[in-house]
């Protein structure tokens, strides 16, 4: 990417320092926020829209996330920046109890990933027919939280009490009581403009 608009720059009499940083800046844009869009199906029976905060960047758990040993976490905000593409299509996950997670009870696909501040945003769908379930736990405003699930994840100095975490590949996500996940200051919660629509819809029937 870097090769491409430098070549651009040096094959362009007019203006070349602007053209490069504008396509720095547009790329390093697209860094922040991604998504990928889905036809808009009015009424999907099993297509819930979803949006949540996934996890915080250059902020350490409050407690250990599954997987790390006991060990206290901080995912780099370069980390999650390159990270960014590996979320899209994947899917989230809930186990019964709601309090951890269970990669083989899929019951839902992220679409859409950004950095806002110190918060991984996520948004996506659920597969409220597949799981009605769902539905009816987050009817509970404000209790639900998310935690990611990795892959490949670089550890900077594993000798060290809080791993801090330099590279990795999200492979998904789970759905769970806030109280539960690794980071409080997670969220999930249902598209409220959908929820009317679908409420509306059942009153109609």
């Amino acid at each position: 990417m870097e090769y491409a608009a430098d070549l651009h720059r040096r094959s362009t009499s007019a203006r070349p320092a602007t053209r490069y940083a504008e396509a720095r800046r547009q790329e390093s844009l697209a860094m922040h926020a991604m998504a990928v869009e889905f036809p808009l199906v009015h009424g999907h029976p099993n297509r819930l829209p979803f949006e949540g905060v996934l996890t915080l960047v250059d902020v350490a758990s409050d407690k250990a996330p599954s997987g790390a040993r006991g060990h206290r976490v901080v995912l780099t905000r370069s980390a999650a920046e390159a990270a960014l593409p590996s979320l899209l299509g994947m899917a989230v996950d809930y186990k019964a109890g709601w309090d951890g997670h269970d990669a083989r009870q899929k019951c839902g696909i992220i679409t859409s990933a950004e950095l806002d501040g110190r918060r991984l945003m996520v948004g996506g769908y659920v597969f409220s027919k597949d799981f009605p379930e769902i539905e009816q736990r987050l009817g509970i405003e404000g209790a639900m939280g998310m935690s990611y699930e990795l892959a490949d994840a670089h550890v900077a100095d594993m000798s060290l009490q809080v791993w801090t975490l330099t590279k990795a590949t999200f492979t998904g996500a789970a759905i769970l009581l806030r109280e539960k996940a690794a980071y409080r200051e997670t969220s999930f919660r249902l598209s409220h403009a959908h929820s009317r629509e679908r409420t509306v819809q059942r009153r109609s029937l």
